[in-house]
């Protein structure tokens, strides 16, 4: 199979194509930009700059070293992805464990796609194919979850199409990042799992949080020993408002919170009095994101 890639990639009369600076190739309607773009060239490494959008900061040592070992007995299998910058430099979309491992190799040339696009294009790019094939860690996808949200205007149901996941588990991803930046830094570093944090996320107070999170470390709590820890301490807050509460008839739990968040895709507050009687506060960035929210009412 890697042979198959190789001769594919071999076309010097397409790479060729890219070498002539009086036919440079910067846009779809220029001539022969149907050769070019799609189809696999090889490339010359110094030529790739890596993407500044892409989500992953840092990289394994050992499995690095083991890609360029199978590249070195393989090539590269799988094509990376670039952008076309300039004459003869390209920024990387996707692939950037491939392009230092084939640096590591020793290799001077990497399969490569070309496409054209704008930087919008190539950020949705980078970020939604990092996410569908790369094992980044749960934090990484959050925050490249929560740059579709900032960067791009994705809402999570349109990020739910884009890159094939539930939106209750793009939701679930979103919330890791209101722990302790040592709570999430624990994740990343395999300290804690996913659902540990998920459990913890329940404590909005970050000492709190923080106190839970070197207990788990210190005692090696599971996950449920981790949720019962939590319930345990959520219990014993403010025991006269949740007295006044249960008199109402009605106890607000943290859930009731996340259910209408998940739903608005806003971070909504709510409030209950010692009545039965409360409120619910739905924020919004803009006219847009109004707009959007009211659809969302208006379609139940």
């Amino acid at each position: 199979m890697a042979k198959a890639v190789k001769k594919q990639a071999l076309g010097r009369g397409l790479s060729a194509l890219l070498k002539d600076p009086d036919n440079d190739i910067r846009s779809v309607e220029d001539a022969n930009a149907d050769k070019v773009v799609g189809n696999i060239i090889e490339l010359d490494i110094e030529s790739i700059e890596i993407n500044p959008f892409q989500p992953r900061t840092h990289f394994n040592e050992e499995t690095l070293h083991e890609l360029a070992t199978s590249i070195r007995e393989l090539g590269v299998i799988q094509p990376i992805t670039v952008r076309k910058m300039g004459f003869d430099t390209y920024q990387l979309i996707s692939g950037e464990r491939r392009l230092r491992a084939s640096k590591l190799a020793g290799l001077t040339h990497i399969p490569a796609f070309i496409r054209i696009a704008n930087d919008n294009d190539s950020l949705m790019m980078a970020l939604v194919e990092n996410i569908q094939r790369h094992d980044l860690d749960p934090i990484e996808i959050a925050l490249s979850y929560q740059r579709l949200i900032d960067e791009i205007q994705l809402t999570q149901e349109q990020m739910s199409d884009r890159v094939g996941k539930k939106r209750s588990t793009i939701a679930n991803y979103l919330r890791l990042l209101k722990l302790d930046p040592i709570i999430q830094t624990g994740i990343r570093d395999g300290f804690i799992s996913m659902g540990h944090g998920r459990a913890i996320i329940g404590i909005e107070d970050h000492e709190a949080q923080s106190a839970i999170y070197h207990k788990i470390i210190g005692q090696n709590l599971s996950v449920r020993d981790t949720e019962a820890l939590v319930k345990s301490y959520q219990d014993g807050l403010k025991p006269k408002a949740q007295t006044s509460e249960k008199k109402a008839g009605f106890v607000l739990h943290e859930t009731h919170k996340n259910t209408l968040t998940d739903f608005f895709e806003a971070t909504v507050d709510v409030s209950v009095s010692a009545n039965g009687k409360g409120k619910i506060v739905i924020p919004f960035r803009s006219e847009a994101d109004f707009k959007r929210i009211l659809a969302r009412l208006q379609s139940e």
